[in-house]
């Protein structure tokens, strides 16, 4: 496993359309796992995606540090959405800006696993907010995009 630059706001390719995964081959298996390894660098973030590593591929990673553990996702889909629940996000790629977002209470999700095995799950709370927040960035959204206008702020900003 390696670490990976994760791009930034700033780069166009965080807003456009993931690709679907035809085959999980070796170098699918490490970009996954390299993207985990990214995320818990320095216990940075709960979830990733891979185009935030440069790669348009439907495929994100997510960890809340629950029983659950780190979860792969490769060509998600969700279901349903039932609810609505008041965010506070932030995101690797938009370093040092945080802010409010209405997302799902609870959702449902299918994809694959990363040895290709498909499943489905059901997840609320915190887990359905990093689902969907990742979920976004295949589709090229950030949380910016959809933060409630007046939220966003600057958080550890540096002097």
């Amino acid at each position: 496993m390696a670490l990976r630059n994760i791009v930034t706001e700033e780069d166009p390719i965080l807003h456009k359309k993931s690709r679907e995964i035809e085959e999980i081959t070796p170098r699918i298996v490490k970009l996954i796992d390299d993207m985990a390894e990214t995320m818990y660098y320095d216990n940075r973030g709960i979830g990733i995606a891979a185009v935030q590593v440069g790669v348009l591929r439907r495929a994100f990673v997510v960890d809340i540090g629950d029983e659950h553990g780190r979860l792969n996702f490769i060509n998600p889909e969700i279901t349903s959405r039932e609810g609505e629940q008041r965010c506070s996000e932030g995101c690797l790629s938009v370093p040092g800006k945080s802010g409010e977002v209405m997302r799902p209470q609870k959702i449902h999700i299918r994809a694959l696993d990363i040895n290709g095995n498909p499943f489905e799950m059901d997840a609320e709370g915190l887990l359905a907010d990093c689902i969907c927040h990742e979920y976004d960035h295949l589709d090229g959204i950030l949380f910016t995009d959809r933060a409630i206008p007046g939220t966003i702020e600057v958080v550890n900003a540096e002097q």
